[in-house]
């Protein structure tokens, strides 16, 4: 005989309390409301029984749903959530899928060595992609091959994959055209990554022909409109620590003095890089804006600033989170999903000022 104790069932419940089993469910469910005797009835059966609640196992066997969608980040997981955006942006997903009772699987999109990306056999319901590499991108076929629902935020997953897009190209044009405006001339930029590599160097054209980052090159696309042979470098990831890295081989030669040809303003692509940005030319004795003007881009609550308010383009990314959620929960209803489009708006701080005489 075994001797491992039958775990309780409902039914076991609502014989203990002498309600019918639909009653009993419901007492759980919470769906519908019950007399507050029986509710009482209900769940002191259950203690007695040490029931503690339908089984999720049983519900996903009925269903055929694990209640799980995947979200691929890129890079690794401490970045991601280092950076304020890609937080928001899963607030507003999670608020999203809530709504349909549905649990994130957080995954990578760089496995080791060979191994397939982790979303060909993950027991997911859909999948959120941010952003596509070329491996999650080869991958696809074998998860809609799997039937599963797929949409991604800012990156280009193939025809038929509903995307939540940003006009990074348009709002980056925008601020350069506004340090333009001011009259620089001598302008650099500081991008994120432009692929898996994560490589901190010089932009070259090879390295933008070889580039898999939609929004790197959506922004750098857009101030180059504006600054066409304008230098810049890349760095490894969103953070401050990076732009500060950036900064340094754009305004300082090997042996940490001023370089002569340093840039009068440095345009980066997120907040983050910008306040690394602003540390490094402080820390090289430049005041920013007189010395220096930085922009960046996101609209975050910047740490490390001061008393100054950065000047940025502000995206709305917990909107963009949101949508893409919204659109999972419309092809699990049978629905086809819809490609939904953002804008960013210009945030004028004290960061940015005309070049010094």
């Amino acid at each position: 005989m075994s001797s491992t104790a039958r775990r309780a069932t409902i039914a076991d419940v609502a014989r203990e309390a002498g309600v019918s089993t639909s009653t009993a469910s419901v007492v759980f469910s919470g769906k519908v409301n019950v007399a507050d005797a029986t509710r009482e009835k209900v769940l002191a059966a259950a203690a007695a029984l040490g029931y503690t609640g339908p089984d999720p196992r049983a519900a996903s066997l009925r269903t055929g749903r694990s209640g799980i969608v995947a979200v691929v980040l890129g890079g690794e997981l401490r970045h991601a959530f280092l950076d304020p955006v890609t937080t928001a942006m899963m607030d507003g997903l999670s608020d999203a899928l809530a709504a349909i009772s549905a649990g994130i699987l957080l995954l990578r999109d760089d496995p080791q060595g060979d191994e397939a990306p982790p979303i060909t056999e993950a027991p997911v319901d859909a999948v959120v992609l941010i952003g596509c590499s070329g491996r999650t991108r080869s991958a696809l076929e074998t998860v809609r091959q799997r039937g599963l629902p797929v949409v991604v935020i800012e990156g280009d997953a193939g025809e038929g994959i509903p995307q939540v897009t940003l006009d990074n190209r348009e709002a980056s044009a925008e601020m350069a055209d506004y340090v333009c405006q001011l009259g620089h001339t001598d302008v650099a930029t500081v991008t994120l990554a432009l692929d898996a590599e994560r490589e901190r160097a010089p932009i070259t054209p090879a390295r933008v022909a070889a580039a898999t980052v939609d929004v790197t090159l959506d922004r750098l696309a857009g101030f180059r409109e504006i600054y066409p042979d304008a230098p810049g470098v890349t760095a490894a990831a969103s953070l401050v620590d990076e732009g500060m890295i950036a900064a340094r081989t754009l305004l300082a030669d090997d042996t940490g003095s001023l370089r002569a040809d340093r840039p009068t303003a440095i345009v980066a692509q997120s907040d983050l890089l910008a306040v690394g940005v602003i540390r490094a030319a402080e820390e090289l004795g430049l005041r920013v804006p007189d010395d220096l003007t930085v922009v960046g881009f996101d609209g975050i609550n910047a740490d490390g600033l001061g008393s100054l308010r950065l000047t940025t383009i502000a995206q709305p990314a917990v909107a963009k989170g949101r949508a893409a959620g919204e659109q999972v929960a419309r092809m699990l209803a049978g629905e086809p999903g819809e490609s939904v489009h953002f804008t960013c708006s210009f945030r004028e701080g004290e960061t940015a000022a005309p070049p010094a005489l």
